[in-house]
């Protein structure tokens, strides 16, 4: 049994986590690639209970509230090329939430914080829809002693670009309802990355988006399959 606190800073909605940070923490707990689901929004500033169950899975709690869940996997996804960094600062020039923004505050997407506050991943598309991009400079604060980004960022890193992917120019109200990553290689914070994302569909109420993240050189590092809930 372990515990953990979400700090306000790593917000999504406000008052609760930001999903990708949220799943982060917990898959700390997990060796190796990761599936995470969300029960309940994560609160923030209040201490959360990490148990250890069955097959290598572990679950977070907020008193009796199951809030998250996590256990190992195999992600099987097919990436797509990664597009160079001048594709990807140009598609983020269409990003759609420069403003009127759902949750303008949210850690890694939202346009209300600055560099050396949130992430500032604003995904555009690159062509057309079916292909999603924008530059990543992560922050000093971000990085760990090696100079790398810490893996509960690059989790953050492989959120919200997935929602943006799975919604396309049609913006609808959902909340993350699962992420499985794979974090392939550090991620090294001193030179600027490329976040790309992609649709992969949708079935009833659930939309999907895959998300990478790449050197400039187009190598990936880590890359996530996103699950997206539309709000009824």
């Amino acid at each position: 049994m372990a515990q953990l606190t979400i700090s306000s800073r790593f917000n999504g909605p406000p008052g609760s986590g930001n999903g990708g940070y949220s799943c982060g923490v917990l898959a700390a707990f997990v060796d190796g690639p990761c599936r995470v689901r969300l029960h309940a929004p994560p609160p923030l500033g209040k201490p959360l209970t990490v148990v250890e169950e069955d097959g290598g899975a572990v679950a977070m709690f907020d008193g009796e509230t199951r809030v998250g869940s996590a256990l190992p996997t195999t992600l099987d996804l097919e990436v797509p090329q990664a597009p160079s960094l001048a594709q990807a600062e140009h598609a983020s020039q269409g990003f759609l939430c420069y403003e009127n923004h759902a949750y303008p505050s949210c850690f890694v997407c939202g346009p209300q914080r600055d560099q050396n506050d949130g992430l500032c991943i604003f995904p555009g598309p690159v062509r057309d829809w079916s292909l999603l991009a924008c530059p990543w400079q992560p922050s000093e604060d971000t990085l760990d002693e090696a100079g790398n980004v810490r893996p509960e960022i690059v989790w953050s890193a492989l959120d919200c670009p997935g929602f943006f992917a799975a919604v396309g120019e049609t913006l609808v109200p959902t909340l993350l309802g699962e992420l499985s990553a794979q974090l392939r290689a550090p991620v090294p914070g001193q030179a600027p990355l490329v976040v790309f994302s992609w649709p992969l569909g949708k079935e009833g109420r659930k939309l999907y988006g895959g998300v990478a993240i790449a050197t400039v050189a187009g190598e990936v590092l880590a890359c996530s399959h996103t699950t997206w809930i539309v709000l009824s």
